[in-house]
């Protein structure tokens, strides 16, 4: 469903009777086969032209070294560590990466789409994900940043940005265009503020890592939407006539 179409939009007798076994572009509404012309592109690009300057503020600024906002939310989190917050703090850090993270739930996530019937939504998935994750490897190397010295866990080098919170703000924004219903749009963030607070909770990475982790994870899912958003709307406009019982003609109503 594009999100320029009202809330009370009601599909028309035209729309609803339409052949399932149309495209996926003929199925989208107009809106959203503009929307590949528009802001996609232009706010995507923004959010990941906006990770590349924060890292690179933050390289010229002190060589990597936490600016002050690092260092006072640092000081905040050390002061406030616990036992109980550690559990939760673990298993977020579980479930961004390693097997679970960059096998077990994206490719799950792919085998549903394709269950469903949404090999458009599989792709553009598929894509989103690989993409994010190579431009953080990119931003990494490319910058270089240390990690904070207060670490509870083992990480490779390179602390900007966060791979975990770029991934869980793919898979967020990913799903919210797919399944285009508010409680997946908060399910997704609530995941990925969670993800950015235990990060530096375990001492991971630096608030603003985990901001341009945000920023780049989000802007390359809404830079790639653009070319695919007729292809994903299309689906889901199918999706909703499989799913509603057939409307009988106007002439039978009548004839009853």
């Amino acid at each position: 469903m594009d999100p320029s179409r009202p809330p009370e939009y009601e599909p028309t007798a035209a729309e609803t009777q339409a052949p399932t076994a149309a495209t996926p572009e003929k199925a989208a509404d107009a809106p959203s086969r503009r929307i590949a012309r528009r802001w996609p592109l232009i706010s995507g690009a923004v959010a990941v032209v906006l990770a590349f300057i924060l890292g690179a503020l933050i390289l010229l600024r002190g060589n990597g070294r936490p600016i002050e906002a690092d260092a006072e939310w640092m000081e905040e989190i050390l002061e406030h560590r616990s036992p109980i917050w550690e559990v939760p703090a673990l298993v977020m850090n579980f479930l961004g990466a390693g097997i679970a993270g960059v096998f077990v739930i994206p490719i799950a996530i792919v085998v549903l789409l394709l269950v469903l019937r949404r090999p458009w939504a599989a792709l553009y998935f598929v894509i989103a994900t690989v993409v994010s994750a190579g431009l953080v490897q990119l931003l990494k190397t490319l910058f270089g940043r240390a990690r904070p010295e207060d670490m509870l866990i083992t990480s490779d080098f390179g602390s900007f940005p966060s791979g975990h919170v770029a991934n869980a703000a793919t898979m967020a924004v990913a799903l919210g265009i797919i399944f285009p219903w508010l409680w997946v749009w908060i399910a997704g963030a609530v995941y990925t503020v969670a993800m950015m607070v235990s990060r530096t909770y375990l001492g991971a990475h630096w608030l603003t890592d985990t901001i341009g982790g945000l920023l780049l994870g989000a802007g390359v899912v809404i830079v790639l939407w653009a070319p695919l958003a007729a292809k994903l709307d299309g689906e889901n406009t199918k999706a909703r006539r499989r799913a509603s019982p057939p409307t009988p003609p106007s002439s039978a109503r009548s004839g009853r």
